[in-house]
């Protein structure tokens, strides 16, 4: 059995000096981590261990990862997972169709010669199709995004952790593939369910949680230039306020930019609460939500200031 590697990558930092450094890249991207994200992150980089990011969803877990892929130019390869996800779709699998052809074209050219030289030749590299975790580890370096593996089952979990040990994939007919580089790569979980600890123990932690009022402004005028400043600091004070009400599904940044763009489009400099109240949908994703917010006193909420 081979085993194929690419040639690794002289700086394991991703050619970043520190923290400091890195976050300042980010920020040329529009996104604004705080110290301790800004940290994590470049830890993940120099050290090649995974960054396990939890929190409430909407709060920059994926975006870091898409951040991340644009400052170190590295190829972002993600994976969403769901339940009932199998380690076929997230490693590779073998494109039947194409084999068949193969397979008629051998005969009709009577070229089949032996059945196991025929064999072998259905599994060439060619008709390999690669799933993100492969994908990520032969486009070495790379970045690989774990999406919400809180949403996974159990058995995908304990597979995640067997590649993550060593970032090798063994394919039967192939041999093994090796990344010289090891991916960085970023899992997110919204806490739906605990992950097993043996899979936080493999991965270095950092915890989201939503922006303060002066780092969401600042998000929204980087992320949205072209939205106010008054409107930006009123949405972000409104958003703030609806994270306190007990919803069902309290909005994110991406909501808050959502909201933000929505009452832009409309003319918008500031937030008034009629146009608050017609433009919920942005930042409100369930009725009940929206029912209780409209319940309340929208001056109260959306009053500006």
């Amino acid at each position: 059995m081979s085993e194929t590697a690419l040639e690794p990558v002289s700086d394991p930092r991703g050619g970043f000096a520190g923290p400091d450094d890195l976050a300042e890249a980010l920020r040329g991207t529009g996104y604004l981590p705080d110290e301790g994200l800004a940290t994590a992150a470049y830890l993940a980089l120099a050290m090649h261990r995974p960054l396990f990011l939890e929190g409430e969803a909407g709060v920059g877990k994926t975006a870091l990862a898409q951040a991340l892929a644009q400052v170190t130019g590295r190829p972002l390869y993600r994976l969403q997972c769901y339940e009932g996800l199998e380690a076929s779709q997230a490693l590779y699998d073998w494109d039947f169709g194409r084999q068949l052809l193969h397979l008629r074209a051998a005969e009709a050219a009577h070229a089949t010669g032996d059945t196991e030289t025929l064999e072998a030749s259905l599994y060439d590299r060619r008709f390999l199709l690669a799933r993100p975790l492969l994908q990520a580890l032969e486009d070495s370096p790379s970045v690989l995004l774990v999406d919400e593996v809180d949403r996974a089952d159990d058995e995908f979990e304990a597979f995640l952790l067997e590649v993550l040990s060593d970032f090798t994939i063994s394919i039967p007919e192939l041999g093994t593939i090796r990344a010289a580089t090891p991916p960085l790569v970023i899992l997110t979980s919204n806490r739906t369910r605990e992950v097993h600890d043996a899979l936080k123990r493999r991965c270095l932690y950092h915890w989201l949680q939503h922006p303060d009022y002066d780092r969401e402004v600042a998000i929204l005028r980087s992320r949205l230039p072209e939205v106010t400043e008054q409107l930006a600091r009123e949405v972000a004070r409104a958003t703030a306020t609806l994270r306190t009400l007990d919803l069902l599904k309290p909005p994110g940044v991406a909501e808050a930019m959502d909201w933000a763009t929505a009452l832009h489009t409309l003319g918008a400099r500031a937030l008034d609460p009629d146009t608050a109240a017609r433009t919920l949908g942005a930042v409100l994703k369930y009725r009940e939500d929206a029912d209780r917010v409209h319940a309340l006193a929208r001056g109260a909420l959306f009053g500006g200031g």
